[in-house]
């Protein structure tokens, strides 16, 4: 069986790496540790089909040292021990370089048994994993590893990969293959950063046409293999964060294009859950107290969204988007809450005053007999000054009126109550 085009394609050096310059050209600190020859642990952090498995690759093949390959989805415990066993052998007389892809799926044990090897240095480990690491990786073996982050790659990292594959595939089938720049760029386009995807992708293209007299990667076919298929979204990884991050914070920064374009996204995938969830949460974060209207009308527009699905789901929560990032905006209840809490867990206050406690009779101890509750009502305006405050804390301010038309006529009627 044929292996995947990926792999007939990936690169023999580091100089053909597609993208990742940031990391891989002349002087960039990983290039500088590779020339050198001299690896320390590394982790190697980013989206799929960005390169990490190539230059680990790269790495290993430029080293004295044993390679030995562990995949975390389906490697085991007994896996890390038979790598273990080989220490101090003549195969691994020059040490062990281990590359374990996908290390979040190794748990916190697995992770530890290595930590002893690596750090006396029988293994050399290489890491990778699309998940942030500095939530996945035991602390221990991140102390003692150099991470650096792939990025996604640009649709020309992923065209000139596209044409170096099409030569491959043209010697390979002893035919011409015609290609236009118009359906290499398709690909690299749709392929949202993964040349692993673009590569699948014109490896289809290839197989729908080899067999005609001239073959040839038209339009018509990259628009077929391309229908359905053009959005990469992984609810559990990072690239769900990102996307509901940058939702938010477009309706948050009041760009309404950018909320919907977001919300286009979600919807895309199918994530109508994340999407009605930030849409929520931003119209009480980041509306607040500036436009209060606005979260039974979000609400509601939710509750029609989760009512009638997708595809009419789109109509509701595009309305209620819009309508959030163009409302004015107030963070006054939202840091007042946070204050507050901070101040609970922090155990700062004290007893709550006498007067407002739940109970109508005094110990024999009680200085000052009596509750003395000032019921509001009772006086003008509904208003009268007495401590609510615990005493350690009676002075303090967690609400801060905000500079909106509705908070400033809020504070209005505060001073007013207050004669001031």
């Amino acid at each position: 069986m044929q292996t995947p085009l990926a792999d007939r394609v990936r690169p023999k050096n580091i100089d053909e790496v597609a993208g990742q310059r940031h990391l891989l050209a002349e002087g960039k600190i990983l290039r500088k540790i590779i020339d050198s020859g001299d690896i320390p642990n590394l982790i190697f952090y980013g989206p799929s089909g960005v390169g990490k498995t190539t230059v680990a690759k790269i790495i290993a093949s430029q080293t004295g040292k044993k390679l030995c390959y562990l995949n975390a989805t389906t490697s085991s415990t007994a896996d890390i021990k038979e790598i273990i066993g080989e220490i101090g052998t003549m195969e691994a007389a020059s040490g062990i370089l281990l590359y374990l892809d996908e290390i979040q799926y190794f748990n916190k044990k697995q992770q530890q048994i290595l930590l002893s090897y690596i750090e006396n240095g029988d293994i050399t480990l290489i890491a990778s994993t699309t998940e942030n690491p500095y939530f996945y990786v035991y602390n221990a073996i991140l102390s003692r590893s150099t991470v650096f982050e792939f990025k996604t790659l640009s649709s020309e990292d992923i065209s000139v990969v596209l044409k170096r594959a099409i030569g491959i595939l043209c010697e390979e089938n002893g035919k011409k293959i015609a290609t236009t720049d118009d359906s290499i760029n398709k690909i690299a386009r749709a392929a949202a950063g993964d040349v692993r995807r673009a590569l699948n992708m014109l490896e289809l293209c290839v197989m729908l046409t080899i067999n005609d007299d001239e073959p040839e990667v038209s339009d018509d076919i990259v628009e077929q293999i391309l229908a359905g298929n053009s959005v990469r979204y992984d609810r559990e990884g990072d690239e769900h964060y990102d996307i509901v991050s940058a939702y938010q914070k477009s309706m948050r920064g009041s760009d309404p294009d950018a909320a919907i374009y977001y919300l286009a996204r979600l919807l895309a995938a199918g994530d109508l859950p994340s999407a009605c969830r930030r849409l929520l949460v931003c119209a009480n974060e980041d509306v607040g107290l500036a436009y209060p209207q606005i979260i039974p009308i979000v609400k509601a527009a939710v509750d029609t969204a989760m009512t009638v699905g997708l595809p009419e789901a789109r109509l509701p929560l595009a309305n209620a988007v819009i309508l959030v990032a163009t409302s004015p905006k107030s963070v006054s209840a939202h840091d007042a809450i946070n204050d507050a809490m901070a101040d609970v867990e922090h155990g700062i206050g004290g007893d709550i005053p006498r007067h407002l406690q739940n109970k109508h009779f005094d110990g024999e101890d009680a200085e000052i007999k009596g509750q003395h509750y000032l019921y509001p009502h009772s006086y003008p305006m509904h208003y009268v000054n007495q401590q609510y405050l615990p005493d350690n804390i009676k002075n303090k301010v967690y609400y801060k009126f905000g500079d909106n038309k509705n908070e400033q006529s809020f504070k209005e009627y505060w001073d007013k109550i207050k004669n001031k």
